[in-house]
């Protein structure tokens, strides 16, 4: 039997983790086992997630295969982005240039904030009453 031949990112991005596996292939891209597009549904969605492959012009040469779970659907955009990016340089190490320059190489350390006694949420204070 032929060896199967994929290269394995992992990204994340606040909570969320991705799971991405390149492979040869035609350019399909699948998400949880579902079509990119029905999983990913703005245009923002879409283009962050793809933008590695649209940088390196390797859109139509990798099929991919993500596995997301946790955070929103924008921060596993976000993380598939990364998870991408790592997989293409574990394919090509010359790309690393290209995609640190493009800012896809470093996890956006972001988080959120934590919720602080004495007040509502992280920011937001108990409503002020004078009388």
């Amino acid at each position: 039997m032929a060896e199967l031949v994929q290269y394995y990112g992992t990204g994340r991005r606040k909570r969320a983790i991705a799971r991405v596996y390149l492979r040869p292939g035609s350019g399909d891209f699948k998400v949880n086992g579902r079509a990119f597009e029905e999983y990913f549904v703005t245009p923002a969605q879409r283009s962050s997630a793809k933008a590695p492959l649209a940088s390196t012009d390797s859109a139509a040469s990798f099929n991919v295969v993500a596995t997301v779970l946790g955070g929103g659907v924008r921060g596993q955009a976000d993380a598939v982005k990364l998870g991408i990016a790592r997989a293409l340089m574990q394919f090509n190490v010359e790309l690393r240039g290209k995609l640190k320059s493009e800012g896809f190489v470093s996890r956006d350390p972001r988080g959120k904030e934590r919720k602080k006694y004495g007040q509502k949420g992280a920011r937001k204070r108990f409503q002020f009453s004078k009388r």
